[in-house]
């Protein structure tokens, strides 16, 4: 497999740099090429703007329609077109950073700000003219695997947990935007407890990413219910057949 690793953290010492070095490694060793994003040491601009499409400060500003009409005549700014070559290549996408107040961090939010624009990860249509998005997309028939880090312990990041269950507080980026893209998103990996972590939690953070890189070209994607498999009325709500009387965010999986 082509594997895009993009990683946002500011400190290559740090566990997360220990784990992208470790699993760019393991991904090498079973056979699979690799290039990296490595933002911060790439000094990425996160801001979104007119600087993207060339837009004249004289006309008014719609973000989306421009990168759209500048990602059709090829030009969007060099940067962005870079990563639309890396993503072109990719057929798995590794999305590593530290979960920072329950998100990810700016620099990171700031590439699918400029990176996923319309025409490319959002607003495509099929021939009938109809979105294709959530199961459908730009990127549909790539893998996804994020992987993240906290400072908060294990069980804080579970179902009943204080922080919220870890997979509900990656449904921005998991579902909104990983599946909206169409890509097949796979369960995260989520180390807690990064912050006090000695030799003996590295090793297991390294082995249990080891382990996820290897079943990368297998493993089953969480079971989004895709927009257009019936599963949803016309104005994108849930039928009430399906999950009756619930209202958590597992109801969007079969």
């Amino acid at each position: 497999m082509n594997v895009l690793w993009v990683f946002a953290h500011p400190e290559p010492r740090s566990l997360n740099g220990a784990l992208r070095d470790q699993g760019t490694a393991t991904l090498a060793r079973l056979g699979h090429r690799v290039r990296q994003s490595d933002l911060y040491a790439m000094g990425w601009n996160p801001v979104a703007g007119p600087a993207d499409v060339a837009h004249d400060p004289r006309e008014p500003l719609r973000l989306g329609p421009a990168t759209d009409r500048a990602r059709a005549a090829g030009a969007l700014a060099p940067d962005i077109r870079a990563e639309h070559d890396k993503l072109a290549w990719a057929d798995a996408l590794v999305l590593q950073f530290p979960l920072w107040w329950h998100g990810m961090p700016a620099i990171l939010k700031g590439w699918f700000d400029r990176v996923f624009v319309q025409g490319y990860a959002f607003g495509v249509h099929d021939d009938q003219g109809r979105p294709r998005r959530y199961g459908d997309g730009g990127l549909a028939g790539r893998r996804a695997l994020v992987v993240t880090t906290a400072g908060a312990r294990g069980t804080g990041l579970g179902p009943r947990g204080l922080h919220g269950d870890a997979e509900d507080v990656l449904f921005p980026v998991l579902h909104g935007t990983l599946f909206y893209a169409g890509m097949d998103v796979l369960p995260p990996l989520v180390v807690t407890g990064a912050d006090r972590a000695g030799p003996a939690e590295r090793a297991r953070a390294a082995a249990r990413l080891d382990d996820r890189l290897t079943a990368l070209p297998t493993a089953d994607p969480i079971g989004y219910r895709p927009e257009r498999g019936g599963g949803y009325d016309e104005d994108l709500v849930l039928r009430p057949h399906l999950a009756p009387g619930r209202t958590d965010l597992a109801v969007h999986r079969t």
